[in-house]
C-alpha cells in the first residue's frame, strides 16, 4: 500500500519525537510559598511524608507532637488531598486507647486501596510496636492493633503499590529490636493493616544495629538499609548494613556491612549540642528513564573522603538491587572543610527521575544556627543543584524531657506529580513545627520548539500505569486559549494522543480543573505499554508531551 506524503511525514515526525525525547531532558524549578503545614501550639519534630499512589495530590505526613502539660507524646496526623495548598489533620492520633501514653516515632504508609496505615512506638506498660489504620484520609482510626511487644527502636513502613508486583498491596514494617545483638526485624500486612504476620529475624549483626529505613523496588523487592554501630556511646556509625528479599520477605539477602561509614552520632556543641545521627535513608527510581531500579542511600559522614573534615552529605547508588555499591557522592555543594555542617539528610526520586535531598545546612549563616537546603541531580546523583529553601535561619535547640539534646531524630521528603513536598522542623516561631516548600518541577527538552511560553503542558504521573493527568496551566480564560499575540482563541481546546507510530490513539477535550488551569484523566487501561505523545495545539502553535505507559 502506497503511502501518501502527509502520513509519511507524520511518521517520521513521531520518530523524531521518539529519538529525541530517549535523550536525558533538563529541569526547571520554581519554589512555592514557604510555611507551616499544621499551626498549632505543640512541639511538632521528628516528621516524615507519604505519597498515595492512587491520588496524586494526597499526602500524608505524621511527627512527634508533644504536649508538656501534661506530659505526652502522640503521633501527629497531617494531610493533604489538594497538593499541598490545604492541610487539615491532628496533633493526636485518635485511634484509641486514648488514655495510654502513645509513645509517639510514627512509621507511616498510604496502601494500594488508599488506606492510611501507622505503625508507633509503646511505652511502658504498653511496650512494642502498634499499628492504626485508617479509611478516611486520617480522619478517623483504628484501635492500636499490636504488631510485636518486645522494646524497639522507631519501626519504619512501606507499602507495596506495583499492580505488577506478585506482593500488590502488601505493606511492610522492620525495626531494630532493642536486646542483644539489636537484629532487625520485620512483618507485614495484607490487608491494610488490620492483621500482621509473625514478626521474623532478617539478621544476626556483629556490631550493634541502630536506626533504619525501607522501600520498595521496581518489582516488588524489599529493601531494608540500617546503621551498623561501635559498641559504647556515642554509638558512631561505622557502616550501613543493607538487605533485600525478592520474594515477599520468606527469604533476605543480607550484608552486614555493604558500605563503610564515617558518622557524625553524638551532639552538634555548636548548635546548642543537638542530637545528631547518621542513619541511612534510601530511595528507588521507579521511573521508566535511565535510571529505573537504581536504588539512592544518603547519609551524614567527616573525616572519610568525599566527606570532608566537617559533616556533609554523601550519597551512594547502586544499580544492582544493592549488590554492590559505587564509591561515595558528596551532595552539598559547598566548599570542602569549610568548617560547616550539614545533618539528617532525606531522599526521595520524583516522577521525572530527579534525585532530591534534603537536609539541615549552615553555610550561609553562623554554627548555631542552621538553614535548609534541597540538593537535586537529573544525571543519577553524577551532580547536584543546591536550592536554600529556608527565607531565613533559626536556631536549634533541644527539647526538654526528651533526652539529651533532643530535636528529633530525623526529617522528611517525597514527590508526587511533578512536585517535590520536603518537610522539617524549625523552631523560629517560638516551638518546633512541620514547615514545608512545595518546589515545583517542570522537564525542558525536545519539545521546546514547540512549546508557547504562556502555559505550561504536563502530565502526572508520568511513567504510569492507567490513568495520567493531562493539563495545562497559564493562559486560561474560562476554559479557552490566549493564542501567541493575546487574543482569545477561537475555540476550545482539545489533547491528540498518538503511539510511536503515529496513529491517533485518543481525542480528549480539555475542561477547567481550577483556576487558570484546564485538563482530563487519559485512561490508557486499553492500550500496551510504551512511548506515547500527547499533542496540544493553540492557535499556531504545537506543543507535546512524552509520556510512558509501564503496565
Amino acid at each position: 500500500m502506497k503511502l501518501s506524503s502527509a502520513v509519511v511525514m507524520m511518521k517520521l515526525f513521531f520518530l523524531f519525537l521518539y529519538i529525541a525525547s530517549a535523550f536525558p531532558q533538563q529541569s526547571e524549578i520554581s519554589l512555592g510559598t514557604l510555611k507551616r503545614i499544621y499551626p498549632s501550639a505543640v512541639t511538632q519534630t521528628e516528621v516524615l511524608i507519604t505519597r498515595s499512589p492512587i491520588e496524586t495530590g494526597t499526602l500524608f505526613a505524621s511527627a512527634n507532637a508533644i504536649k508538656f502539660t501534661p506530659f505526652f507524646v502522640s503521633e501527629g496526623i497531617y494531610v493533604t488531598t489538594n497538593s499541598g495548598a490545604d492541610w487539615y489533620g491532628s496533633d493526636t492520633c485518635k485511634g484509641g486507647p486514648f488514655l495510654t501514653f502513645h509513645g509517639g516515632d510514627p512509621g507511616i504508609a498510604i496502601d494500594k486501596d488508599g488506606t492510611f496505615i501507622l505503625i508507633r512506638r509503646g511505652n511502658t506498660p504498653l511496650t512494642g510496636l502498634y499499628a492504626h489504620y485508617s479509611t478516611n484520609k486520617g480522619l478517623t482510626w483504628s484501635n492500636q492493633i499490636a504488631i510485636t511487644t518486645e522494646d524497639l527502636e522507631r519501626g519504619v513502613l512501606a507499602s507495596d503499590g506495583n499492580p505488577a508486583s506478585p506482593y500488590y498491596g502488601r505493606t511492610y514494617a522492620a525495626w531494630v529490636k532493642y536486646a542483644p545483638p539489636f537484629p532487625i526485624s520485620f512483618c507485614y500486612s495484607t490487608n491494610g493493616g488490620a492483621n500482621w504476620s509473625a514478626t521474623r529475624v532478617v539478621n544476626n549483626p556483629v556490631n550493634r544495629n541502630s536506626g533504619g529505613d525501607i522501600v520498595i523496588g521496581v518489582n516488588g523487592e524489599v529493601f531494608l538499609t540500617w546503621a551498623a554501630v561501635t559498641g559504647t556511646s556515642p554509638f558512631t556509625e561505622i557502616a550501613a548494613g543493607f538487605a533485600s528479599s525478592t520474594d515477599g520477605g520468606a527469604n533476605w539477602s543480607v550484608n552486614e556491612s555493604a558500605i563503610t561509614l564515617n558518622g557524625i552520632s553524638g551532639v552538634l556543641s555548636a548548635k546548642q549540642n543537638i542530637r545528631v545521627n547518621s542513619i541511612p535513608r534510601i530511595d528507588v527510581d521507579k521511573t521508566n528513564g535511565p535510571h529505573r531500579g537504581h536504588i539512592y542511600l544518603v547519609t551524614t559522614q567527616k573525616n572519610l573522603p568525599p566527606a570532608g573534615s566537617d559533616p556533609d552529605i554523601v550519597l551512594y547508588k547502586s544499580t544492582d538491587n544493592g549488590a554492590t555499591w559505587s564509591g561515595g557522592i558528596r551532595v552539598n555543594g559547598d566548599a570542602i572543610n569549610n568548617g560547616k555542617t550539614q545533618y539528617f539528610p532525606a531522599v526521595s526520586v520524583d516522577d521525572y527521575g530527579g534525585v532530591n535531598v534534603i537536609y539541615y545546612d549552615d553555610r550561609n549563616t553562623t554554627n548555631d544556627s542552621a538553614s535548609v537546603f534541597l540538593s537535586r541531580s537529573t544525571d543519577g546523583g553524577a551532580s547536584w543543584t543546591d536550592y536554600q529553601l529556608t527565607l531565613s535561619n533559626f536556631k536549634p535547640a533541644p527539647i526538654g524531657g526528651l533526652g539529651q539534646g533532643y530535636q528529633g531524630d530525623n526529617i522528611g521528603i517525597t514527590s508526587s506529580g511533578g512536585k517535590i513536598f520536603p518537610v522539617w522542623m524549625d523552631n523560629s516561631s517560638g516551638i518546633y513545627q512541620i514547615w514545608t516548600r512545595e518546589v515545583n518541577v517542570s522537564l525542558v527538552g525536545v519539545d521546546e520548539q514547540y512549546s508557547e511560553k504562556e502555559f505550561r503542558f504536563f502530565n502526572y504521573p508520568n511513567p504510569f500505569r492507567d490513568y495520567t493527568n493531562i493539563e495545562v496551566e497559564g493562559g486560561v480564560v474560562s476554559g479557552e486559549w490566549l493564542v501567541a499575540n493575546g487574543e482569545l482563541g477561537g475555540k476550545r481546546s482539545g489533547v491528540t494522543v498518538y503511539n510511536v507510530m503515529g496513529e491517533v490513539v485518543a481525542e480528549l477535550e480539555l475542561k477547567p480543573v481550577g483556576a487558570g488551569k484546564v485538563g482530563v484523566a487519559f485512561n490508557a487501561g486499553s492500550l500496551p505499554s510504551g512511548v506515547y505523545f500527547a499533542i496540544l495545539t493553540n492557535g499556531g502553535e504545537r506543543k507535546f508531551l512524552r509520556m510512558a505507559l509501564v503496565k
